[in-house]
């Protein structure tokens, strides 16, 4: 009853101002990207498989690289369902962890997977990083949505997929296909700013969907200790200790999700589209007003320390 207690004065607490949409949590493809190659073959290290870059990017039969490393794939997250429903394997990757652009789903419970989908299919997931979801979901039978749901819940999330970086000048980037940063080849250093900048650990692993491949992501100087001390104390009423729902070392708890070493960029829209108003639902009224007075730095910190957290 206390947290929930928390949770309402909060409520009435004047909202901190966001940028909307900022380049660097919503990054978008650029138009004219090369097509992929039928002639280029790709390989990765380990695998004694092979495909050309047009099978690798297959919406409805994307590479699985190690099928040692998981269970027997469902047909959902193998291969999709013609013509809307995308192989969750080709953004999830087979193990669930994901790329940038989507999410590591990887270890979520079951419930709050459905939950989401259901959000999705329902409109209540809005901006420029949902609408393929969106459709997906709403193209999803209650079977396919299960099956997907109970195959990524058993996955666990792999130490070190993401790493975090704390670094005031930070390789420049630019974005490119699947709306992935790559660092600029001889592009020099940069300012980081207020910003959190995620690139792959190995560029040509991210570009082939291989599920060993993790990324990095450089953040801000200071923003583990500011997350940390957001996350654990509520940072002197600026919030309330994210533990209370998300669960000791934020490893989840029931059916709130666990945030400990998820991806620092999706978590950052996430705390931005719930204060935005872009993602609602019964259970996403209980943290609006939790992000209510935090601005991006913020922001960028506490999603900077989950995504530092082992998962």
């Amino acid at each position: 009853m206390r947290s929930l207690s928390w949770l309402l004065v909060l409520a009435f607490l004047p909202t901190a101002a966001l940028a909307a949409d900022p380049d660097w949590a919503y990054p978008v493809a650029p138009q004219g990207l090369p097509r992929p190659d039928a002639a280029k073959i790709v390989k990765v290290p380990g695998s004694d498989k092979e495909y050309n870059e047009v099978q690798v990017n297959d919406a409805f039969g994307p590479p699985d690289w190690f099928p040692g490393d998981h269970a027997p794939l469902p047909p959902v997250v193998a291969n999709g369902v013609k013509p809307a429903v995308r192989a969750c394997a080709l953004c999830h990757l087979t193990t669930g962890d994901g790329h940038p652009e989507s999410a590591n789903v990887a270890g979520l419970n079951a419930p709050y997977i459905m939950r989401t989908l259901r959000d999705f299919a329902m409109g209540r997931r809005k901006g420029i990083r949902t609408g393929v979801m969106a459709e997906i979901a709403k193209g999803l039978t209650p079977e396919d949505a299960r099956a997907a749901a109970d195959y990524f819940a058993e996955r666990k999330p792999v130490a070190g997929y993401m790493k975090v970086v704390e670094k005031a000048e930070v390789p420049k980037t630019n974005v490119g296909e699947g709306a992935m940063r790559f660092v600029t080849p001889n592009g020099g250093d940069e300012p980081i700013g207020n910003r959190i900048i995620v690139v792959p650990q190995d560029e040509p692993g991210a570009r082939a969907r291989n599920p060993r491949t993790g990324f990095l992501a450089y953040v801000p100087p200071g923003s583990l200790a500011k997350g940390e001390a957001l996350a654990t104390n509520g940072g002197g009423g600026k919030t309330v200790a994210c533990a209370i729902c998300h669960g000791e070392g934020l490893k989840g708890l029931g059916e709130v999700p666990s945030l400990a070493g998820r991806d620092a960029i999706y978590l950052a829209r996430q705390l931005m589209d719930i204060k935005s108003g872009n993602r609602t639902g019964a259970w996403i009224a209980l943290m609006q007003p939790v992000v209510a007075k935090l601005d991006e730095g913020d922001i960028i910190a506490l999603a900077a320390y989950a995504a530092s957290r082992a998962p």
